[in-house]
């Protein structure tokens, strides 16, 4: 697929120029092929295979038509830089090794940014905790190998919106420095806060959008007035799901790969809420292939529902405190991808391997292997049956 107007055409570690805020549109440069360490599974050799089509009609041999190559993507979650790894920003560079090995070895890499960017505001009155990272978080994450960050949360408005100019600014620099970063599910207005980052790996366009679900209750999060709207900045909404559903169609119409990250569920929670469980299904029925999301603080179950991949919650990543062994067991659920064969297919998750991590006293997560990793794997399985997803 050539890059349209709108695409981020991103390989690992090589410079691209941006158009607009949240997207850019250039040429295709080489990208990583390394696979995550750590993980159980191999990844699938990444040479195009070929496909040959019958003879025509005449007896000629049609030329083989080159299948689209697998492609990796990482998810993680919560990332923040509030109490011990606030010092780290001093060197953005570093500020996250050497815990994403395993983000930096994927094709594409997603995280949620579960903090305010910028400076200045006051702490919102109604809120118990408050974070507020300097822009040099966004320099942080795209070093440590993420693509995309996701702010659509309930700490990203923390100190109102007079902090929002400043951080809009860093974004749109975020797009264009070396290594890029995208951001998603923020933005000037609603249709920005909803846009797509699209990103061209080897001519397979990967669409990731970013959404919260703010509780309707405002005594139990009082960030539903952060909801982005045709006119004020904010957040990409999705209490009420249409514009959400509507925006995941229009992703699958111009993307090989559409993944959505929410924020969503009950904190505490390690079995996904109904209301989870029923729009993950109207998400994929809408088109999206990767539905993934965070909030809960801990593991939520991951698997198969019907043509897509979910993994309803991805528990912190890089994160201040260690409340219990559940809230610092994490890692990095990487998917390998087989694009569609055919403008109207889907595409396929064919492999999906865990890299199970713990978060430590520095906030930083570490591999964890032997009956540690077992542990984790039996954890998962659990999870998984009372997420009600297949394996």
């Amino acid at each position: 697929m050539t890059p349209t107007p709108g695409t981020t055409s991103r390989r690992r570690r090589r410079a691209v120029a941006a158009v607009g805020v949240l997207s850019a549109s250039v040429l295709a440069a080489g990208c990583s092929t390394g696979s995550a360490p750590g993980t159980s599974s191999s990844r699938p050799p990444t040479a195009s295979a070929e496909v040959a089509p019958p003879p025509s009609a005449g007896g000629t041999p049609v030329p083989k038509r080159p299948r689209p190559a697998p492609l990796t993507i990482a998810v993680a979650g919560d990332v923040h830089f509030e109490g011990v790894l606030r010092d780290r920003l001093g060197d953005p560079a570093t500020a996250l090794a050497p815990a994403t090995a395993a983000l930096a070895a994927a094709d594409v890499a997603v995280v949620n940014l579960e903090t305010s960017v910028g400076t200045g505001g006051t702490p919102d009155p109604g809120k118990r905790y408050t974070f507020q990272a300097p822009p040099g978080a966004f320099s942080a994450l795209a070093a440590a190998g993420v693509d995309v960050a996701s702010m659509a949360n309930n700490h990203a408005l923390d100190f109102g919106r007079d902090p929002l100019p400043g951080m809009f600014d860093a974004v749109d620099a975020a797009l264009t420095a070396d290594p890029p970063l995208a951001v998603v599910g923020i933005g000037r207005d609603a249709e920005e806060a909803f846009r797509p980052a699209e990103l061209d790996v080897g001519g397979t366009v990967v669409a990731t959008i970013g959404a919260t679900l703010a509780d309707a209750d405002p005594t139990a999060d009082p960030t539903g007035h952060w909801a982005a709207t045709d006119r004020s900045a904010g957040t990409a909404d999705a209490l009420d799901p249409g514009r959400l559903l509507r925006t995941v169609e229009s992703a699958d119409r111009s993307a090989d790969v559409v993944l959505v990250y929410l924020h969503w569920g009950v904190q505490g929670e390690r079995c996904p809420s109904s209301g989870q469980r029923s729009l993950a299904a109207d998400l994929v029925e809408a088109g999206a292939d990767i539905v993934v999301g965070s909030h809960a603080h801990v593991l939520q179950g991951d698997g198969r529902l019907g043509p897509g991949y979910v993994a309803y919650g991805l528990g912190n990543y890089a994160w201040y405190s260690q409340t219990s062994e559940a809230a610092s067991t994490t890692g990095v659920l990487t998917l390998t991808v087989r694009p569609p064969r055919s403008p109207s297919g889907r595409a396929s998750v064919t492999e999906a391997a865990w890299e199970p991590a713990r978060i430590g006293t520095d906030g930083l997560p570490r591999v964890i292997t032997g009956s540690g990793a077992a542990a984790f794997d039996a954890d998962l399985r659990r999870l998984r049956a009372c997420a009600g997803l297949a394996p």
